[in-house]
Formats: structure tokens, sequence, C-alpha cells
């Protein structure tokens, strides 16, 4: 056995434990009141957008991964419009430029779910896509032209996928290239390179590819499909590097990484001059400030800022790109994994896992402006100009799920740190 198959974080539940399901008095009885009320309306009709003008309005989605339900924020009030059961739920899903990009209920929202990615259609959450990876841990984002899809799908397949994301193609939904890397290798008794996240650069030519298992970067050419730059990236910490998150700026000049290496994790700053030959500036340590455990960051429109979620700290870190220095940190008050911009790109939602709620912090003031109660135990987040409708049929459905009672089957999705409830890779 490595010593990745013993590494909690990236194995929650490698024990086949699950987690403990609490049932606060709060959900116990905010379901049961909508339960009733569900089954008073004689669960008919439909809600939440009915009218054309309503449907393409901003939204925030949040999924809840304790209780398999999503929560709908509106960001112009920072109130959750509804919160409906949909049985399956994400961690990861596509939210570099799906906020910009989807602004018709026809547009597809791009999830990482059970074993593979899944499309959902932005105004019914209605599946419209499902494709298997090889793999349960995945990672997804379009190109910013919103036509095409790259995954990284980790052990054991080790591969790279692209999907046609065009809903006015003929093949809309359909794997237009593979790339098997598991020739590569890995460090330790790993098969393969691990490839963790992707991330785009801005002129759609290029993607990113941290290799957690590969101790390297990998740059993609989309169109071609082939890689075009690798670059070795050597620990600061002992023992390996672990690249494993990142993000492109909007501008396309820095590329900001996360690490899993050392005690506390580690992030690394990459100059993007060259958007096929990233060179790395800085790597920042808990030596320097930096949280720990960080996990994902998103980037600031300024492209000057960068918001580094730690959940080891239970913060967020704020790193300045240009300085190359963490600037402070954000108190959450409980571990939060991911977050995603609104499609103004002002506000940035952060669901803190922990607390069953999403922290909003303000990019302007640079500070968090509002927490808003949503379901069990929220991780992954996306945002878009659409406002889903839900049948009021599902109501019930939904009270039951947020009591712990659940009839439908309900699939994983692969978190680090806490969750994977049954999850297998």
């Amino acid at each position: 056995m490595s010593d990745s198959d013993r590494d909690p974080v990236l194995y929650p539940n490698a024990d086949g434990a699950r987690p403990r399901r609490d049932v606060s008095r709060r959900r116990l009885l905010a379901g049961s009141v909508a339960a009733g009320a569900a089954a008073t309306a004689g669960c008919t009709g439909n809600r939440t957008g009915d009218s054309a003008d309503e449907r393409t309005r901003p939204s925030v989605f949040v999924f809840n991964t304790g209780d398999s339900t999503v929560s709908v924020i509106d960001p112009t009030t920072d109130e959750v419009l509804t919160t409906q059961h949909l049985g399956l739920t994400s961690s990861f899903p596509s939210n570099q430029y799906t906020p910009a990009l989807t602004d018709s209920p026809e547009d597809t929202l791009w999830l990482n779910v059970g074993r593979g990615v899944r499309g959902l259609g932005a105004g019914s959450l209605a599946e419209r896509v499902a494709v298997e990876t090889g793999s349960g841990a995945n990672w997804l984002e379009q190109t910013p032209d919103g036509t095409t899809l790259v995954v990284s799908a980790r052990e054991p397949a080790h591969r790279q996928i692209r999907l046609d994301a065009d809903p006015s193609s003929e093949t809309f939904g359909e794997v237009t290239a593979e790339l098997d890397r598991r020739s590569e290798g890995g460090t330790g008794d790993n098969d393969g390179p691990g490839p963790c996240d992707v991330t785009i650069h801005p002129d759609g030519q290029y993607a990113y590819v941290p290799d957690l298992f590969g101790d390297t970067l990998t740059v993609l050419d989309i169109e071609a499909f082939e890689i075009v730059t690798q670059v070795d990236v050597e620990p600061v910490a002992g023992g390996y590097a672990r690249p494993w998150m990142a993000t492109v700026a909007p501008d396309g000049e820095t590329l900001l990484v996360e690490h899993n290496e050392g005690a506390t994790g580690t992030e690394s700053i990459w100059d993007l001059s060259d958007p096929a030959a990233p060179d790395e500036r800085v790597r920042l340590t808990s030596d320097d400030d930096l949280g720990e455990g960080p996990l994902t960051n998103e980037i600031g429109p300024d492209s000057e800022t960068g918001y580094v979620f730690t959940p080891g700290t239970n913060d967020v870190t704020v790193v300045d790109l240009v300085e190359g220095s963490v600037r402070e940190r954000l108190d959450l008050g409980g571990s939060a994994f991911v977050g995603t911009w609104d499609p103004a790109h002002e506000k940035l939602y952060v669901p803190v896992q922990t607390n069953d709620e999403v922290a909003v912090v303000d990019h302007a003031s640079g500070e968090i402006t509002a927490k808003i109660p949503v379901g069990a135990r929220p991780y992954g987040a996306t945002a878009a100009n659409v406002r889903p409708q839900f049948e009021t049929s599902n109501d019930i459905v939904t009270a039951l799920a947020t009591m712990g009672v659940s009839f439908r089957e309900t699939e994983t999705t692969y978190c680090i740190g806490n969750c994977a409830c049954g999850h297998r890779l």
C-alpha cells in the first residue's frame, strides 16, 4: 500500500466508514414545516422563475453533499430562493467561465458526479449528458467560448478527456478526444501521474493540469489535445511537491497552484507571460502566514488577488499575486474547500461545509459581508444567469431528505477532506 492510499485527506472514507449524519433541530423543524406545506399545497405545478424575465436572473448554485440538495441563492439579495433535492451532488463543478457563459435555461451546468461528469440543463437541472471516465475523482472546466469541456480523471484512470460542450453541435456531449497518461508513471507506488484539477487559459488554447502523483505541471494544447509542456515541480518541504489544484487569473498572466506537501501544504504563484511555458515565481508556506491545508482558489476580477481556501485553519488566505505574499486571512469559523464567483464577478460565495452555510466575500471591501444558511454539508458551487424551475412535487422529497429520510437513489461525489460518504474511486 502506497503512502497516498493511507492519506486521510485524499481518501476520507478509506476505512469504509460513513460519516455520521447529524440532523440539527433547525433542520428537523424546517423539514417538518416544508413537508406539511408541500402536502397542503397538493404538490402540483412549478415555481422559482416562471416568467422569462425571472428565469434569466443571476443565481448561485450550492451543492449540499449531506442530503443531495442544491440551494439556489440570489446574489443581489444574498438570500436562498429555494433548496431542492436532486438525487445527486457535486464537489467541483465547472465554475471558471460558467457564470458568464450560462445565460439561458437551455445552457448547461457541468458537474463532477458519481464516477464521471454530468451535464444538467441550467433551467431545469435535469440530466442532459452523462459520461463515465473510469475514475470516481474528476475535475472539469469549460473553455471560455463554452464549446469544449476538458476533464481530468485521476486514479485509477489517469487520463484527460475532451467533450463537445456546444449544445448546437451534432456531437454535443460526446467524447472528442482522450489522452491516456498511465505510461508516465507516478511517485511511490502510484501507477500514473494523477491528473488532479484543470484550469483553462482565457485564450482558450491551453489547459493546465497539476499532477498530484507526477510532481509535474502539465500544459495541454486543447485543439490538438496533446501535451506541449510538462514542468517538473520541486518540493520545498521535503518528500514530494504534490501539486493538485490550480486557477488561471482572468488576465491570463498568472497561475495560482495548491500543493498537498509537507505537514500544512504550500501555495505557488506562476508567471504565464508565455502561456505554453509556466514559470514558478514563488512558493508560500505557513512561515509566510499561509493558512493550513490549501485546497483550491479563486482569483479576483483584478487578477491581482487570490483567495485560497485553507480548511485546516478554517479560513480563506488572501494572496497578493503581484507582491507574491499573503495579504490577510479571513476567518470563516469553519472549514471551506471551494468557492465560486457570482456572474458579475464581484462577490465570492464560499460554502462552509462544517457550518451548513455560505460565507459571502465582497471583493471591493475584502470583507465577509454575509453568512447564508443552506443545506447539509455544502461543498461545491457554481453560478449562472439563470433561475431554475422546480416542480412543487419535489418539495416533500426535499423535506424528507432534509430530515435524513430518502427513498430515492442518491449519488455521491468525490471530496477532498471531509465527506465522500460511500464514494469509491
